[in-house]
C-alpha cells in the first residue's frame, strides 16, 4: 500500500478552502514504520483468510500470520522512508519527518528495517508456512523496488502497476489458511488492485503541488483534474463491479455479502459520479479518498462476517426466496 493516511493540507481550490487537520506527533522509531498503514493491510489478510476453505484459522497461526504481516509492513515503511528523505527533505508537507528532520538516524532506521524484516520471516516461516512468508517478502520488495524506487518517480501510471504491493496481503492470507492460493484470494487480489488507483488519485488531487514541486509525475500533475476524474470514476466503477464477484467467490455468505455490499457500492458510485462532475472539487476528492479506506476495510468485514454460522443460515434462507419456495 502507498502512504494514503497521511494529513492533508492543500491549497484553495476555486474558492473552496479543504481545512487542514493536525497532524499527531509519533514517535520518531514509530513515524518511519508508517504504522497507519498496517491495519488495513492487516484487514485484506483477514479477507484473504475468510475467502478460503481453511477459515477460521487456529488463534496461533492467526496471530503468527498478522503478527508478521505487522513487521513486513513497518520494514517496508522504513525502507520507503529511507529511500525517499531526501525528497523528504525538499517538501514542505514532509520536511518534518524523523529522517529528514534528524530525528532518527539513517542508521538507525536501516538496522531496524532488518531486524523487522527477518522478524517477520522467522515468525511467518516457523508459524505459519514458506508459501506465506514468501508472499509477504514478495509484498515488501515490490513496494520499496518496484514502486518506490523505480515506477514512482517515472509514469504517471506508477499506482496502477506499483499497486501490486499493497494488493499481495490477500494472498498471504489464503496461503496461510490453506497452504495455497485459490480463486477466492485472487479474486481479493484483482479487487485491491483496481480499488488502489481510485483511492490514490483522490489523495493525489489534493497533494498535486507537492509532487509538482517536485517532480513527481503523478497524474494530477501530469493530466490535470479533469483527466484524472475521469480515470477514478473507470475504476471507480470497475472496483463496484468488481466486488460484486466476491457472491461467487466466497466458500459460504456469498449471498449475505451481495445484500450487504450495496450500500457499500451505493455510496462508492455516489462519489466518483461528483467528482466526475467537478474535478476541481478538493471538499470531493477528499470525501472519496476517505471512504474509499472505509469501503475497503467493509468489505474485508463483509468477507469475515460472511463465514459466520449465521451468515450462513441468512445465506440459505435467501437463496430459497429467490428459488420462490
Amino acid at each position: 500500500m502507498v502512504d494514503s493516511t497521511v494529513s492533508i493540507a492543500v491549497s484553495p481550490s476555486r474558492e473552496e478552502v479543504v481545512p487542514s487537520r493536525k497532524k499527531i506527533k509519533l514517535p520518531a522509531w514509530l513515524e518511519v514504520a508508517k504504522p497507519r498503514l498496517i491495519p488495513l493491510l492487516l484487514a485484506t489478510t483477514l479477507g484473504g483468510m475468510a475467502l478460503s476453505e481453511g477459515w477460521p484459522l487456529s488463534s496461533p497461526r492467526l496471530v503468527c500470520t498478522l503478527g508478521g504481516g505487522a513487521l513486513a509492513s513497518a520494514a517496508a515503511g522504513v525502507l520507503n522512508c529511507l529511500w525517499e528523505q531526501d525528497l523528504d527533505a525538499r517538501m514542505k508537507r514532509t520536511s518534518g519527518r524523523a529522517l529528514p528532520s534528524g530525528r532518527l538516524s539513517t542508521k538507525t532506521a536501516f538496522f531496524g528495517a532488518i531486524a523487522c524484516t527477518l522478524a517477520a520471516a522467522m515468525l511467518l516461516i516457523s508459524g505459519v508456512n514458506c508459501l506465506a512468508a514468501a508472499l509477504t517478502l514478495l509484498g515488501l520488495c515490490s513496494y520499496v523496488l518496484l514502486y518506490t524506487a523505480l515506477l514512482k518517480p517515472r509514469t504517471s501510471q506508477n499506482i496502477v502497476i506499483g499497486g501490486v504491493a499493497g494488493a499481495i496481503p490477500p494472498l498471504v492470507g489464503a496461503a496461510a489458511a490453506t497452504g495455497h492460493v485459490g480463486l477466492g484470494g485472487w479474486w481479493l487480489f484483482g479487487l485491491v488492485m483496481v480499488w488502489t488507483p481510485a483511492h490514490f488519485w483522490a489523495l493525489a488531487l489534493l497533494l498535486r503541488e507537492d509532487y509538482r514541486s517536485v517532480g513527481i509525475p503523478m497524474l494530477p500533475v501530469v493530466k490535470g483534474p479533469v483527466v484524472t476524474a475521469q480515470a477514478i470514476h473507470r475504476y471507480g466503477w470497475a472496483t463496484v463491479l468488481l466486488s460484486s464477484l466476491g457472491l461467487f467467490a466466497l466458500p459460504s455468505g456469498g449471498w449475505f455479502y451481495g445484500l450487504l455490499l450495496i450500500p457499500f457500492n451505493g455510496r462508492l458510485i455516489q462519489l466518483v459520479n461528483r467528482l466526475a462532475e467537478d474535478p476541481e472539487n478538493l471538499t470531493s476528492a477528499k470525501g472519496l479518498f476517505r471512504w474509499s479506506i472505509l469501503y475497503l476495510f467493509g468489505i474485508c468485514l463483509l468477507l469475515v462476517l460472511s463465514r459466520t454460522t449465521m451468515a450462513s443460515l441468512l445465506d440459505d434462507q435467501i437463496w430459497m426466496v429467490l428459488q420462490g419456495r
